[in-house]
């Protein structure tokens, strides 16, 4: 298969996320159908929506862009907990079927507010085992009719989704993708998920985590199609190398004077894969090139703790290595959104779309 490319539209309570830009509206169905429509437009597949207690719900949001739109795919964030699997399953195969079989999911097990919803933090291996059966009965739910599954988390008995999430082609129900760095989230990935994300690593790091992925498939009797593997990364383009970086640099400054304000304490910097990020300071400012590490030590997380940084040429270069390990899936991003989603639609997206036709 070829290459996704996918943005990120901020699915945020309070405007500003990560230096965007402040407007009326901010979170307005015009405002996020804007985003949409010039994803549309720009050659985007679709964009991410991320989750959390305190933010708009991601379901709904994705579900009135849907209807908005005619190729945006919502890459939805959804938490085991937060949803009930066969609830999950029902939701989403019927914005599938409305939707013409636009619907991705992203499952997110890590840390959030959990009792405000009233849910059980347990501990991580409960939590990843929970995970793995909300994986293997959505799964079921969408493929299977009468099903009856007894978990330890979960069950259902002569359960049937109706209706049917859209089967095209090798499509049978909407893509999973899933993240997470821990050896229990990577024993998850290995057998229910269909993509593996990773953060903005370093090349090394990213090919050690394929590798290792890709035996524990083997290993543990993985029954799905190969694992596939996506890369979430803030990408900074600008016409020339030195603005790039001159832009990067200033950005960085401005986190530094702010010390890291308006950063959400969600216990982020406990995750495995946050602590990897943030770890990767220590090696230096810049890897592999133009691998910007400097923003994790100023307050940038998740998808903003790295960067890839340069002109258009640089930054393909860049993500065309990862395409080399065998990373298939990009969720890129920089801010403001909204002027970013077309620039980088102009100047990236066809350099990566031509080096895929010649590779």
């Amino acid at each position: 298969m070829g290459s996704e490319f996918l943005w990120y539209i901020p699915n945020q309570a309070q405007p500003g996320h990560r230096g965007d830009d402040v407007v009326a509206g901010h979170n307005s169905l015009d405002t996020l159908t804007g985003h949409a429509r010039a994803l549309e437009e720009h050659g985007w597949g679709g964009a991410l929506l991320g989750t959390g207690w305190g933010r708009p719900d991601t379901f709904t949001v994705a579900t009135a862009l849907a209807a908005r739109t005619t190729t945006f795919q919502p890459l939805i964030a959804i938490r085991p907990g937060y949803w009930r699997p066969a609830n999950f399953a029902s939701a989403a195969a019927t914005l599938d079927h409305l939707s013409g079989g636009r619907v991705l999911i992203n499952v997110v097990s890590g840390k959030d507010n959990l009792a405000a919803y009233g849910d059980a933090e347990g501990d991580q291996a409960d939590r990843y085992a929970r995970t793995k059966e909300f994986l293997q009965l959505v799964r079921r739910l969408w493929t299977q009719e009468d099903v009856t599954f007894e978990g330890a988390h979960f069950s259902v008995t002569g359960a049937t989704v109706v209706p049917r999430p859209v089967v095209r082609g090798e499509r049978r129900h909407p893509r999973l993708y899933f993240g997470g760095a821990s050896a229990a989230a990577e024993r998850v990935a290995a057998t229910e998920a269909d993509v593996q994300l990773f953060w903005g690593e370093p090349l090394d790091g990213v090919r050690e985590r394929i590798e290792r992925l890709r035996q524990l498939s083997d290993e543990l009797g993985r029954e799905h199609a190969p694992l596939e593997f996506g890369l979430r990364v803030t990408t900074l383009v600008r016409d020339t190398t030195e603005q790039a970086w001159a832009d990067a640099e200033a950005k960085v400054a401005k986190m530094a004077e702010a010390g890291g304000a308006g950063v959400r304490d969600v216990k982020w910097r406990a995750a495995v894969g946050q602590r990897r990020l943030l770890d990767l300071a220590a090696r230096g400012d810049v890897l592999d090139d133009n691998l910007y590490t400097a923003p994790g030590r100023f307050g940038g997380g998740g998808a903003g703790t790295t960067w890839l940084v340069g002109s258009a040429e640089d930054v393909a270069r860049s993500l065309r290595r990862y395409q080399d390990l065998g990373v298939t899936h990009f969720v890129l991003s920089d801010t403001p959104y909204l002027p970013e989603i077309r620039r980088q639609g102009e100047q990236l997206l066809p350099l990566l779309r031509q080096e895929a036709l010649v590779s």
